[in-house]
């Protein structure tokens, strides 16, 4: 049975399947040889293995602002201007959070909500501050990055998290 069904008249190419894997070796050797000779060239070249583990689960960079990292002890912190946003999961905000911080949990895989977004710059407050969980990649800073890349200014976040607030005493906040 022929696997190819040969048209009346026509001259039928010997070895045409062979010849076409070889014209494909030839074209994809081709190709990464030209590909491996740019990047040799280019200045700071990509590097051929990884270096490091790829993080995959983290924030766009390019969405981010910058956000200022506060200590635990800040002065703004205890400002009544100050609006706290804790962005730790619901159950660490319900076991323990600063006084006055208003949940805003965050989701590194979904951008902040509209409507989230919408009641931080309706609040009215002069400085954002976020509490994460002190984590690598923390919480807080992403959520300040992403608050201060959607045009939300005077952005910080608490070096340590939540567990750093809470050791240095979380101080009330001045009437």
């Amino acid at each position: 049975m022929a696997l190819v069904r040969r048209i009346p008249g026509s001259r039928s190419l010997p070895g045409w399947p062979l010849a076409a894997l070889r014209d494909a070796c030839l074209v994809a050797a081709l190709a990464s040889g030209l590909g491996l000779a740019v990047n040799a060239l280019r200045p700071g070249g990509l590097p051929l293995l990884a270096e490091k583990e790829y993080e995959i689960l983290v924030p766009c960079s390019e969405v981010q602002g910058e956000a200022d990292a506060l200590e635990p002890d800040h002065p703004a912190l205890r400002e009544a201007r100050t609006l706290l946003l804790d962005a730790r999961s619901a159950e660490e905000f319900q076991a323990w959070h600063a006084p006055g911080a208003t949940h805003l949990p965050y989701d590194y895989l979904e951008p902040v909500s509209p409507g989230a977004l919408k009641r931080v710059l309706q609040s009215g407050a002069a400085r954002v501050v976020v509490i994460g969980d002190g984590a690598d990649p923390d919480s807080g800073e992403q959520l300040a990055r992403e608050l201060a890349g959607k045009g939300i200014r005077h952005v910080g976040y608490v070096r340590g998290g939540a567990a750093a607030l809470r050791q240095a005493g979380a101080a009330g906040r001045a009437p």
